[in-house]
């Protein structure tokens, strides 16, 4: 009733549409689903043996759906000012709060008169 399905590769994966990967995906629960079921009634060694497999090669599929998922996210959201937190950098909360580099340069009205009024002093060196 079931079709045999051997170990998935996610490289072979990643070229497959999403209904494709889906579809597969429920292909593999069924299949898990006949293998527990042959487990309780006392199934072959080998049917066993095959759940772990099967297990494994769903969490592929799902895998590879998740990624090319947040990949095409990141495409849309390059560029733009605004990003879903997920998305953005994660590095640490104290350079995330950290002053941009933009901040940094700014300077007060004070500051800037002190400056104009008394510039730095430039200096002729003789070599």
């Amino acid at each position: 009733i079931f079709i045999k399905m051997v170990k998935v590769k996610a490289k072979d994966l990643r070229g497959k549409k999403k209904d494709d990967l889906l579809k597969q995906a429920n292909d593999l629960k069924q299949e898990l689903s006949a293998l527990r079921v042959a487990k309780v009634t006392g199934g072959a060694a080998n049917k066993l043996s095959k759940i772990r497999v099967v297990r494994k090669s769903i969490a592929r599929v799902l895998t590879v759906i998740n990624q090319t998922q947040k990949e095409n996210l990141r495409k849309f959201y390059a560029g733009k000012k605004y990003k879903p937190k997920d998305l953005r950098m994660k590095k640490t909360r104290a350079i995330r709060r950290q002053l941009t580099p933009h901040e940094k340069a700014l300077k007060t009205a004070k500051t800037m008169k002190k400056e104009k009024a008394f510039p730095s002093r430039r200096y002729a060196v003789r070599q």
